[in-house]
């Protein structure tokens, strides 16, 4: 299959932006066992001489990797992380154009 030159600019970056959401949701996946984890470690955790270096790099370990998976996602998403702003255009098409039929669609009286 021979694809044009920007349609393989276009084939390339789309790839690109897939492997990164890819990444992302691997990292997302792994920190969320890691959360797991570390929550785990705070549930039996128990007094003695170390407990409360323990929980200090427990904290520290989460602030920061919550820190780094919230900057991973913004790279990835660009501060779209929920809806896009075609999205909401899209949505009121649909609506409309769902609107519209109801009203051209004649039932029997």
């Amino acid at each position: 299959m021979k694809l044009k030159k920007d349609q393989q600019q276009q084939f390339i970056k789309a790839k690109e932006k897939v492997e990164r959401i890819k990444i992302f949701y691997l990292h997302l996946a792994l920190y969320i066992i890691v959360v797991a984890l570390i929550s785990y470690n705070f549930y039996i955790l128990e007094d003695g001489p170390y407990t409360s270096n323990i929980t200090a790099l427990n904290v520290s370990v989460l602030v920061l990797w919550t820190l780094f998976i919230g900057i991973h996602a913004w790279r990835v998403f660009k501060g779209r992380l929920l809806f896009k702003k075609s999205w909401d255009e899209k949505k009121i098409d649909k609506f409309l154009k769902e609107e519209k039929e109801d009203v051209e669609t004649t039932f029997w009286e």
